[in-house]
């Protein structure tokens, strides 16, 4: 059985004691592809380096998250734009990102940026198009903010994921009309959690599989470090919401990745 945590960050300062182990315990339990968000700039090269050293089970993106935005966005989104249109296309290099991301927008806890959020976000989503990238969001208290900006993008259809998904199931529907997959974390398996509706109710094919680790940790890991190693029980998770064998939820959500991907 073959899964792909489609959100990860084994390049994360908590996985320094044991980085290798936690690959390999990610291998072990079926979970073969690996896929590396960026942060800005001072992430880059911790993930450049798990990308090298492990060339055939990860895969990265370029993006400045949401939540680094401050005074000095223009100097990281410059970092951002070289990677995307010289370093993965140069010939001379072994990155090829596979997405912009992770990007978006995040008002949990402060709106100080929120103009440079935007305007982050906006020229990522057009670099992205440039480029036919599909782009990985990251949207926190700020579902309808991501929306109306998607819009006045206009254009006919998105491709892309909604990381951790927190939206509720007509936000969600939204999201799938426009084109967008919702990723499906370790939330899915907490008591009452919201994520349970939306993991219920949406198409299978829309869903992916992510751990965002070292956050958000399934049951019965919650409060601890998350690991790629724990997609299984969230797809466990999934496969009972919906009274399916847990072989199809591996299935479709790993050809789903693949695809958009194009892994």
């Amino acid at each position: 059985m073959t899964f792909i945590d489609t959100h990860c960050h084994l390049y994360d300062e908590a996985f320094d004691a044991d980085r290798a182990e936690a690959v390999q315990r990610a291998l072990d339990a079926g979970v073969t592809t690996l896929l590396l968000p960026d942060i800005d700039s001072s992430s880059t090269p911790r993930l450049d380096a798990l990308q090298a050293a492990y060339p055939s089970h990860f895969r990265s993106m370029a993006g400045l998250h949401p939540t680094s935005v401050k005074d000095d966005y223009e100097q990281e989104l410059q970092h951002v734009h070289s990677r995307l249109f010289h370093s993965s296309n140069s010939g001379n290099s072994p990155l090829h990102f596979i997405a912009v991301g992770e990007i978006g927008l995040d008002f949990y806890w402060d709106r100080t940026y929120e103009a440079q959020q935007v305007d982050a976000l906006r020229r990522q989503l057009l670099w992205a198009a440039e480029l036919d990238l599909p782009v990985c969001l990251h949207i926190r208290k700020a579902h309808n903010e991501v929306f109306a900006l998607l819009r006045e993008l206009n254009r006919p259809s998105w491709r892309g994921v909604m990381h951790c998904f927190g939206g509720s199931v007509q936000e969600a529907q939204r999201a799938v009309e426009m084109g967008f997959h919702l990723g499906i974390g370790g939330v899915v398996t907490f008591k009452n959690a919201t994520m349970a509706d939306v993991a219920k109710a949406m198409p299978l094919e829309s869903l992916l599989l992510e751990t965002d680790a070292p956050y958000l940790s399934p049951v019965p890991h919650r409060g601890q470090r998350n690991e790629s190693a724990y997609i299984p029980l969230i797809a466990q998770r999934i496969a009972d919401l919906r009274d399916i064998p847990l072989q199809q939820v591996a299935d479709v959500t790993t050809a789903s990745a693949r695809t958009l991907f194009n892994l």
